[in-house]
């Protein structure tokens, strides 16, 4: 099994996921979070983001990370369905199983968990992009 962290030329919508995904992150870590890999490839699928909630209680939390222009084809959260969840845990297991990331980090040996933070443009042009983040997300 092959897990890497890499940058290879990004399409216009990617570049925008991406953006989402460093606004996540940045969410994230004002919150004392440590966010220890962004883009873990495992396979075919992609961990968003690996980080670690310190709590109470602390995890090593896998990161969905959602955005949408607009709401003409339904919510974000609605793109995060249930195959999609068990894809992310399936991999985010298989990051488990190794115990480390790309680069050598080590994961800590603590309760996982899987969040979903949903990333939306602002409402009017002076207000910063909304940011919806859901704990704990079911694999159902």
């Amino acid at each position: 099994m092959k897990i890497e962290s890499e940058m290879k030329a990004r399409t216009t919508f990617q570049l925008a996921g991406d953006a989402a995904e460093s606004l996540a992150a940045e969410y994230l870590i004002t919150r004392g979070w440590q966010v220890l890999a962004r883009k873990v490839r495992v396979g075919r699928e992609e961990l968003d983001l690996v980080a670690v909630d310190r709590g109470p209680p602390p995890a090593v939390v896998f990161v969905e990370v959602r955005w949408r222009r607009n709401r003409d084809f339904g919510l974000p959260e609605e793109t995060f369905d249930h195959r999609k969840r068990r894809h992310v845990w399936s991999a985010a297991m298989r990051v488990i199983a190794v115990g480390t990331l790309p680069g050598g980090v080590r994961l800590p040996l603590l309760p996982v968990r899987l969040d979903l933070i949903v990333v939306e443009p602002p409402l009017r042009p002076d207000q910063a992009p909304r940011l919806r983040h859901h704990r704990n997300v079911s694999l159902d």
